[in-house]
């Protein structure tokens, strides 16, 4: 029985969210499988991918065939590496301690990087919240000195009218 891990699809028509399944070649793909080991939302930046690491390493270690989309959230998370790591340990090419001490390495800096991402696009967006914020106080400013410019007129006529009338008096 081939074995693949890949995408079911679920959510809403152009909204759609997927879970990670490993389920049997031939079932289709929103069809039966095995297990779900996580979960992925593409319509977030960054993309949401909650993934059972422990599971997804089980089964790629056993053999299970990850489908390409799946492969780039393993190796995204970390899944590949670990596997990696692992088969290193198992050759005896290098300690299970070496390999952990290389994986958090990795971990901390992948996990620096996505949270400097967020925090760019947090910071973008509050800076774009301001400029709109500046543009339209200046337009706001502009439409009030228009009126005010346009109520002067007006009264400066009333005025010489007025004068008009006491001289004429």
């Amino acid at each position: 029985m081939a074995v693949k891990i890949r995408l079911a699809r679920r959510g809403r028509k152009k909204l759609a969210i997927f879970d990670i399944v490993v389920a049997d070649a031939r079932a289709p793909r929103d069809g039966r499988f095995i297990e779900k080991i996580g979960t992925y939302n593409p319509n977030t930046n960054p993309a949401t991918i909650n993934l059972n690491e422990d599971k997804a390493l089980k089964w790629v270690l056993n053999g299970a065939q990850p489908t390409d989309t799946t492969r780039a959230i393993l190796s995204y998370k970390g899944v590949l590496l670990k596997k990696h790591l692992q088969v290193g340990v198992n050759k005896g090419a290098i300690s299970q301690e070496v390999a952990d001490a290389k994986f958090d390495a990795w971990k901390s800096v992948k996990d620096s990087k996505i949270s400097g991402k967020s925090d760019s696009l947090l910071a973008k967006k509050e800076a774009d919240k301001v400029a709109r914020l500046a543009a339209e106080s200046k337009v706001n400013a502009a439409r009030a000195e228009a009126i005010a410019k346009k109520n002067v007129v007006e009264e400066a006529p009333a005025a010489e009218e007025e004068a008009t009338e006491a001289a004429a008096e």
